[in-house]
């Protein structure tokens, strides 16, 4: 366990620009891809398993420590999902906007709205320049067989609303790790297009 709140991932020098927030261990998936399934941190050794979730302020306070104005952007995204802990994670990032005019990202597995039971999406207005959701397959069976949802395969319908509501309020893209194969790849992105996001097919990193 660590008390790791802000760190840069240094496995690639193009991570170097980025300030990652990792705000929880929880996380509504159990990924069969996922990297927390067979790790403790990521590249460069970093341990991102957290012995307590860090409030707001611990965050910020973690944040001082490093050059704002260095980075590209502050992407919340650690073990967890970050909306989960959405009052901690707006805290942020409208500290951040008040004091910088960095970008700021989320990256989510979309599930923030069924887990508050409530609309979340309008907080993004101002303080959240993007959100990446990861879509991870193209129908819900995939969807469930490879995330395992505690919400099943409602999961997949789930967070394709959550990016529909949230491109109301900031831009918005859908992602996939590229070792799903190009057929379902392609029909990721008849998804985005329907939406009208875009979709960004990441590397998976082991």
């Amino acid at each position: 366990m660590s008390d790791i709140f802000v760190y840069t991932y240094s496995a690639e020098a193009e991570h170097e620009q980025y300030l990652y927030v990792n705000l929880t261990n929880r996380c509504t998936n159990r990924c069969t891809f996922c990297l927390r399934t067979n790790k403790d941190g990521v590249g460069g050794g970093t341990q991102l398993w957290l012995s307590h979730e860090p409030s707001a302020d611990e965050i910020i306070d973690a944040l001082k420590k490093h050059d704002i104005n260095s980075y590209k952007e502050i992407v919340f995204c650690g073990y967890g999902e970050p909306t989960i802990r959405i009052d901690e994670l707006i805290a942020v990032a409208k500290w951040i906007k008040e004091n910088y005019t960095i970008s700021t990202r989320i990256n989510t597995n979309g599930h923030g709205n069924k887990f508050h039971n409530k609309d979340i999406t309008p907080l993004f207005d101002g303080i959240i320049d993007t959100v990446s959701v990861s879509l991870n397959a193209s129908n819900k069976k995939a969807y469930d067989e490879c995330c395992k949802s505690i919400y099943g395969e409602d999961a997949f319908d789930i967070m394709l609303d959550f990016a529909k509501k949230a491109a109301s309020h900031t831009n918005v893209m859908l992602s996939v790790v590229d070792i799903i194969g190009k057929d379902e790849v392609n029909k990721c992105q008849k998804i985005a297009d329907e939406i009208g996001v875009k979709l960004r097919v990441r590397e998976y990193v082991e």
